[in-house]
């Protein structure tokens, strides 16, 4: 039976339409719609309930080493604050999960997709052994809610003492957000720079209510999951299950930058290696289409009547007001301007490879 959130109420009071994502009953979007809310997000700020996230804290004498083996980047690297973007992979070099690592002063603090939650969890304990470390799973104690967007961090600052303007992309504190207790990572997966605040379940609808208050003035909206997916997929930020899974690896997927291969031995690394000096024989790349139709999940591509690959996540892309989709294809159709059909439906839509990302996220202008 599917779960709601401590804010189901609020979803429903503003008009949300909730489906069932994860196992949780969530808004997939309110009623000035998903293309509104898309905007807002690129424009000014949003606030989305993802409390359907998991997280887990790591922490002991050897909690270094072991998420040196058990992750893809290298963790020695991370300065005190800091929060970086990684992987989690199998011996064979597929995908367990894709993760944001927290360093805090006292533990490691992970945030996990929703429907890996239970997996990953599983996986740490696995992988733990004797080692002088404890896993821990905090999503049933801990809300998160993520505020993005250009005027995030003027929304934030009415609410907190923690000084954002001293706080870079990719970094975290911890402090107070309206009276709260909360980690506040200067992180999220729009495109946009902002916030993921992670606090006290209790104090979801308190919270909650005071951010949208402090930033109505300033437009911001509550958004749905159908607009955090087309913000994601705009900057081409991977989602599992889409454009990556156990069957996938992070070679393939363009994600060769968060394996970090000059640190010691971890899960996946022999595999992962080897990929890397073979090369892949499939890459990921946009489409943009030509002929009029919407490309979708699991739709083939296909050249001269064969089928050479499949479209991970395809839509009307609202900051471009174009088509567009990410797909799988060899590398021999892989350069941008190669023109290829995307299957719709049964008739074959013409469709070209372009340059990714799609839209360039704030942080990287």
């Amino acid at each position: 039976m599917a779960r709601q959130t401590e804010l189901y109420s609020r979803h429903e009071a503003l008009g949300g339409r909730i489906v069932e994502f994860a196992g949780w009953l969530l808004p997939v979007q309110y009623p000035s719609g998903p293309l509104e809310e898309h905007h807002t997000v690129r424009r000014a700020a949003g606030l989305f309930d993802i409390d359907h996230m998991g997280q887990v804290v790591v922490k002991g004498p050897e909690a270094l080493q072991f998420l040196q083996r058990v992750v893809t980047m290298d963790v020695s690297q991370m300065a005190m604050g800091e929060a970086h973007y990684s992987l989690i992979c199998y011996e064979d070099g597929g995908i367990v999960d894709d993760i944001f690592i927290y360093r805090l002063p006292d533990r490691y603090f992970i945030a996990i997709n929703a429907a890996n939650t239970d997996k990953d969890y599983l996986w740490f304990r696995y992988q733990m052994g004797r080692s002088k470390v404890t896993v821990d799973n905090v999503s049933e104690e801990t809300y998160m809610l993520a505020l993005q967007g250009p005027k995030a961090a003027a929304i934030l600052q009415q609410l907190t003492p923690a000084r954002l303007e001293q706080m870079p992309y990719h970094r975290a504190t911890e402090n107070q957000v309206a009276g709260v207790p909360t980690l506040i990572g200067r992180t999220g997966y729009t495109g946009e720079d902002g916030f993921e605040l992670f606090f006290p379940r209790e104090k979801a609808q308190w919270l909650w209510d005071r951010i949208m208050e402090v930033g109505a003035p300033l437009g911001l909206k509550p958004i749905g999951l159908a607009a955090r997916d087309s913000l994601r997929f705009e900057a081409k930020m991977p989602l599992y299950g889409q454009e990556i899974s156990a069957t996938i690896n992070p070679i393939q997927a363009g994600l060769s930058w968060a394996v970090a291969f000059g640190k010691d031995e971890f899960v996946g690394r022999g595999a992962l290696l080897k990929a890397k000096l073979e090369g892949s024989a499939v890459r990921l790349v946009g489409l943009e289409m030509i002929d009029r139709g919407v490309p979708r999940h699991n739709y083939a591509v296909a050249l001269n009547g064969q089928t050479i690959g499949v479209v991970t996540t395809g839509m009307y892309a609202p900051t471009l007001g174009k088509y567009l989709a990410l797909a799988y294809v060899p590398k021999e159709q892989a350069a941008p301007g190669t023109e290829v059909q995307v299957i719709i439906r049964g008739e074959a839509k013409r469709a070209q490879v372009v340059k990714t990302p799609f839209y360039t996220p704030a942080y990287r202008r």
